[in-house]
């Protein structure tokens, strides 16, 4: 089994952690990163592409692989207009999905978040919820949406109220049991795991793990 990949969203917290893991896998032999900026990362396997993802459809042409793994997304702190918020969390992530179709992908898996809803009155959640709706109109053989809960990983942005809250959650892990765990905090590498994994796997239909799932899966 050989695999092309392609990852959008490699320089976050989740890509990050998921372009090192297919790297080093030897099911993939090329890993096509779509990025804004090019990453400081040297490897046989990775293929870098610069975009400008408003114009997405100037590079269709190179946007190709087996596999789509999306792990774009934004918050409020660093995208306070909701215009450009909803282009990296809802357009992106669609106009990528419908090109790699085009070009012959059959899998696309779409990192999104514990509490997605498009009815949602939370604007975060909504925009969550619409992406997994309207992904799910593109007729890949196999959609994956991923729910994880609080990320635990190292960042390199220092917020002092996440890191509270990651240190708490740490804490409080053990006691969330029963429908409650899916509430645990989620190392960043697992969630990554989860999805090497679950792209190996020749599945048909549209599957959505919450982070409890998310951790038996890795």
């Amino acid at each position: 089994m050989e695999k092309k990949a392609i990852l959008l969203g490699a320089s976050g917290l989740i890509g990050s952690a998921l372009l090192q893991q297919l790297l080093l896998n030897d099911n993939y032999t090329q890993v096509l990163v779509v990025v804004r900026k090019t990453l400081n990362i040297q490897h046989p396997k990775l293929k870098q592409l610069q975009v400008d993802f408003d114009h997405l459809d100037q590079y269709a042409a190179e946007i190709r692989g087996d596999v789509v793994f999306c792990c774009l997304g934004t918050t409020k702190q660093k995208t306070p207009d909701r215009e450009q918020y909803k282009k990296i969390d809802y357009k992106y992530p669609l106009d990528a999905g419908w090109i790699a179709y085009t070009n012959g992908a059959t899998q696309y898996h779409l990192v999104s978040a514990l509490g997605a809803n498009p009815k949602s009155g939370i604007f975060y959640s909504r925009t969550k919820g619409e992406v997994e709706r309207d992904l799910k109109t593109i007729p890949f053989q196999a959609i994956y949406i991923y729910r994880p809960s609080l990320l635990d990983g190292h960042r390199t942005e220092h917020r002092f109220a996440e890191k509270l809250m990651i240190n708490l959650m740490r804490f409080l892990n053990p006691v969330l049991v029963g429908p409650l765990k899916k509430y645990r905090s989620i190392r960043i590498e697992t969630v990554a795991a989860a999805m090497v994994k679950k792209s190996l796997q020749e599945e048909k239909g549209i599957f959505t793990y919450p982070s409890d799932q998310i951790v038996n899966i890795s």
